[in-house]
């Protein structure tokens, strides 16, 4: 398969259309037209010529320059939007003129200038729609074509120009909503880096990123973009990570820590080494998903598709009928029930039931993106716009994931010393934690004589003759008073991880250890609940009493604790019984429960297995934006919906106007282009606010 850039597609019936004839060439089935991105992917042997003049019969063309991933698609556009307003600027004046002429001077005369109007601003519908007819081919091209020929036929001179320049000015319209959407879209496309500096034999070469090698070092310069996934060789700077993960704040790097490809060296030089080659790194998988995503149908989108397809033919019929029943029997005059089924075909125009999606999704899924959330496609966006029921794993995202001490009971002065004596040599996560909790206390460590490890129990250690112990409950090896017991317990049902420092005759104090609850857990829960999410349920494995704790402090509707991986998917499925349910995890111990419901959400920094698990990845390692995204999947949906019944309901109480006679030429092609205007320009309102950065 090879991909192709395309100009002039300004017509999502009109590339579905081409997309079916390209499939029915030799060699052409799979073949697609990608109207969201304005891209053609072809199969393997397909006859490039028959391709090309499909492609001409409907004012597309292939861009020549194809292989440049520049701006070149933008000025292609640029130049057919000038053009085509230009020709529009002077088809209304020579219209505007016509009238004048028309009130003044001999008819001919007047004639000749609505012509010259019609034809300046209508030739390339009109042609399109000439070929159309011999083809026996109806479109919307097709349509226009016989409204002009019989509206000029009966001496409708105005109103057959006025419909040619309105139906320029819709068409205009419509590929420039459109465009504004690719180009949101585009925007992401360019962060990508195109060459580096490549560090060889002491000698630096600009080579481009696609030639980088797994090991090779590049030298990224202030102000540059890291061309790949690597790690920091050398140097120290702030890196902003923006492309990858949506945060405008930047992150200091140092060496040894890793680099996305595509962030941004604020200052400073850094020599990187090369992990991943480009099209491997965590950039060029988001960008790849984003360009599938835009192009993945939603059901919505796939009935209006389906719909449209039939809904031509069906209005050309319904014209017919009005054109003869009414003479045939009920002694209608033949001349004005020809003119009211020449405005019906005008009215069955079905470029803004068709636009009512595209737009809006396109729209949805770029604004995500350039915040850190990747949605993979139109399907999944519209879906997230209606999950009612999220469930999360607690590690990791509701939580840190790492352990802290919150609770500390103090019953000797030695506590501190010999607990930090002990633990400071350890690499153990609970170590870490009381280290961490010892830090800024004025204090001297003791080396030990010696320390042993004790099976299901801590660790002994020999500080100054003494014997010492570190561990849990089985490490007290005295009998404990009622009112330390009473503590131990307490601690324990409050769901807190002990460890217990004493010697072997008393308890010298007591570290509560929980896993951290993040800062900003609570308030995006409230955010969420205030995003229209009814349900907030947290799926753990912990014991009931820590679930319990963390579920109360966080704000979550309900828990469900001690659950083994094939529970956790087993109560997934039980949810989704009664609503919607997205779920939350880090894309790989989560990955059953992620498939299992309705909307699988992976979170993690960019990683791999985060882009690959899930249909929504959140490339920041917390939740802050979720809530935003929900906002604006349910304002798509909410757009589509709106959309549709503003398409559908114009050209009804249009249609209706036939019945006693009074729909027009110009009425129907502005209910149409009011129509489309109206979709288009409440599909673009997704991307307003697009610069604001979500607070956490």
């Amino acid at each position: 398969m090879k991909e192709y850039k395309l100009q002039g597609l300004s017509c999502s019936n009109c590339a579905r259309e081409m997309e079916e004839e390209i499939n029915k060439l030799d060699h052409g089935e799979g073949s697609r037209i990608l109207y969201n991105s304005s891209k053609m992917v072809l199969a393997d042997g397909v006859d490039m010529g028959r391709v090309e003049k499909i492609l001409h019969a409907d004012g597309a063309a292939i861009q020549k320059d194809d292989h440049d991933h520049g701006d070149h698609g933008h000025d292609h556009s640029h130049t057919s939007s000038s053009r085509m307003k230009l020709l529009l600027g002077v088809s209304a004046v020579i219209f505007l003129l016509a009238i004048f002429v028309d009130s003044v001077i001999d008819h001919p005369v007047s004639i000749a200038l609505y012509l010259s109007a019609a034809a300046i601003s209508g030739y390339p519908t009109f042609i399109k729609g000439a070929k159309n007819l011999f083809r026996l081919k109806f479109n919307i091209d097709t349509l226009m074509t016989i409204a002009l020929i019989g509206a000029f036929s009966i001496g409708e001179w105005k109103e057959g120009t006025l419909v040619a320049i309105l139906f320029g000015v819709n068409e205009l319209l419509e590929g420039m909503g459109m465009e504004k959407a690719r180009r949101s879209m585009e925007e992401l496309l360019k962060v990508a880096p195109k060459e580096a500096i490549l560090l060889k034999d002491g000698e630096e070469n600009v080579v481009p990123i696609a030639s980088l090698k797994v090991g090779d070092i590049v030298l990224v310069k202030s102000g540059q973009k890291i061309p790949s996934d690597g790690v920091v060789e050398s140097g120290k700077s702030s890196v902003n990570e923006a492309a990858i993960t949506g945060e405008a704040m930047p992150v200091e790097k140092q060496p040894g820590e890793a680099v996305f490809g595509g962030s941004i060296n604020n200052e400073g030089v850094l020599k990187v080494s090369i992990q991943k080659e480009y099209h491997d790194s965590s950039l060029a998988k988001i960008l790849h998903l984003v360009e599938e995503a835009q192009e993945t149908k939603t059901p919505t989108e796939q009935f209006i598709n389906k719909f449209a397809k039939y809904y031509t033919p069906l209005i050309m019929i319904i014209a017919v009928l009005v054109i003869v029943i009414p003479p045939l029997f009920l002694n209608g005059e033949w001349g004005a029930w020809f003119y009211q089924g020449l405005a019906v075909l005008i009215v069955g125009c079905p470029c803004a039931l068709i636009l009512s999606s595209p737009i809006a999704i396109v729209s949805g899924i770029a604004r995500n993106a350039k915040n850190g959330i990747l949605v993979k496609g139109g399907v999944f966006l519209e879906q997230l716009g209606k999950i009612d029921t999220i469930a999360f794993d607690k590690t990791g995202t509701l939580t840190k994931g790492e352990p802290h001490v919150e609770q500390v009971k103090i019953y000797d002065e030695r506590f501190f010393t010999i607990a930090g004596s002990i633990e400071k040599s350890s690499s153990h996560p609970i170590a870490k934690a009381v280290m961490e909790r010892l830090t800024g206390e004025d204090l001297t460590f003791i080396e030990p004589d010696e320390i042993n490890t004790i099976t299901g129990q801590g660790v002994a250690a020999i500080l100054n003759g003494r014997t010492y112990k570190v561990g849990n409950e089985n490490s007290i090896s005295f009998p404990l008073s009622e009112e330390m017991n009473g503590e131990i317990q307490q601690l324990k049902r409050e769901g807190y991880t002990l460890v217990i420092v004493s010697d072997e005759e008393q308890v010298l104090g007591l570290f509560g250890i929980t896993d951290e609850i993040r800062e900003e857990s609570h308030d995006i829960i409230e955010r969420l609940h205030a995003a229209g999410i009814k349900r907030t349920v947290m799926l753990t494995g912990d014991h009931d009493r820590t679930a319990e704790k963390v579920a109360s402090k966080v704000g979550l509707t309900d828990y469900y604790a001690s659950l083994l991986p094939d529970e956790k998917v087993a109560k997934v499925k039980e949810l989704t019984k009664s609503g919607r349910v997205a779920m939350v995890g880090d894309g790989i111990n989560d990955a059953p429960a992620l498939a299992t419901a309705d909307l699988g959400i992976a979170m993690g920094k960019g990683t791999d297995s985060a882009i690959e698990t899930a249909d929504l990845v959140l490339m920041q390692d917390h939740l802050g934006k979720l809530p935003t995204a929900i906002r604006i999947a349910k304002r798509v949906n909410r757009i589509i919906k709106i959309n549709i019944t503003l398409a559908l309901g114009l050209k009804l109480i249009a249609l209706l106007l036939t019945i006693p006679g009074l729909l027009t030429l110009w009425i129907a092609i502005l209910s149409d282009m009011g129509a489309t205007i109206l979709v288009t320009l409440i599909s673009l309102t997704v991307m307003i606010g697009e610069k604001k950065q979500s607070s956490l």
